[in-house]
């Protein structure tokens, strides 16, 4: 029985989690997120090594013990310690991904992409190499071809404040009629201003196109000589 892995075998090991994490890593540098192809194989080959020293330590401790039969009962070799440190530890690099602004987060599935990777890394380091590949492909999956699938239409909140509300008004819905966007609810406010001339405030429930982003939005609403403020709204 050999008590260690051949130098063959790490090798294989190491390069199948670049293959793994590389696949994942393209798809995510593809759209333009902060952590590509290097992050997710430098992450991925971390977690291998991590696991390659974990079994390492178990190889040694099962040496140990039958060359040294008196010793047997006091070795210890935990092969989850480690590896719980790795799943801990990578959750603090994804949340260095994650980006709030203007009250709108982005950064979370690059974040779980990462920690993804770190345990298909674990998984070719332990040897689980069916694991690894099943792994890697329903990450990818879930990444390239579910959203397309579940045709996921976000909702926002969006405020308007503007003034001379009949032209305006038909400014703003000719605008969402033209670009395919929902409005699910409104709610208005008017308010007097110092010239005696109304300031009125809406806050549209809005749904958008998966082509459309709410900057692109924002700026073109803005772009009309009559709105004065407009602002995304936390839901």
């Amino acid at each position: 029985m050999s008590f260690h892995l051949s130098i063959w075998e790490i090798i294989l090991r190491l390069i199948l989690s670049v293959f793994c994490a590389g696949l994942i890593g393209y798809n995510r540098q593809q759209k333009n997120h902060s952590a590509g192809v290097r992050t997710h194989i430098l992450v991925c080959v971390g977690s291998c090594i991590i696991a390659l020293i974990q079994k390492e330590i178990g190889f040694n401790a099962l040496y140990i013990a039958s060359r040294y039969p008196h010793y047997a009962g006091i070795l210890r070799a935990d092969d989850a310690r480690l590896i719980a440190q790795v799943v801990s530890g990578v959750g603090f690099l994804g949340a260095g991904t994650i980006l709030v602004n203007h009250q709108v987060v982005r950064g979370l599935t690059t974040a779980a992409s990462l920690w993804a990777v770190a345990g298909l890394g674990i998984a070719v380091g332990m040897g689980n190499y069916d694991i690894a590949i099943a792994g890697t492909i329903v990450i990818f999956l879930v990444l390239g071809a579910l959203k397309k699938i579940l045709h996921i239409t976000p909702a926002k909140k969006i405020m308007i404040r503007y003034r001379h509300k009949q032209e305006t008004k038909v400014f703003i819905q000719d605008y969402f009629d033209d670009h395919g966007i929902t409005v699910r609810d409104v709610n208005f406010n008017a308010d007097l201003s110092d010239a005696d001339n109304y300031i009125y405030t809406n806050v549209y429930d809005i749904e958008i196109p998966n082509k459309m982003n709410y900057a692109d939005i924002i700026e073109d609403l803005s772009m009309n000589k009559n709105v004065m403020a407009i602002k995304m709204v936390s839901v």
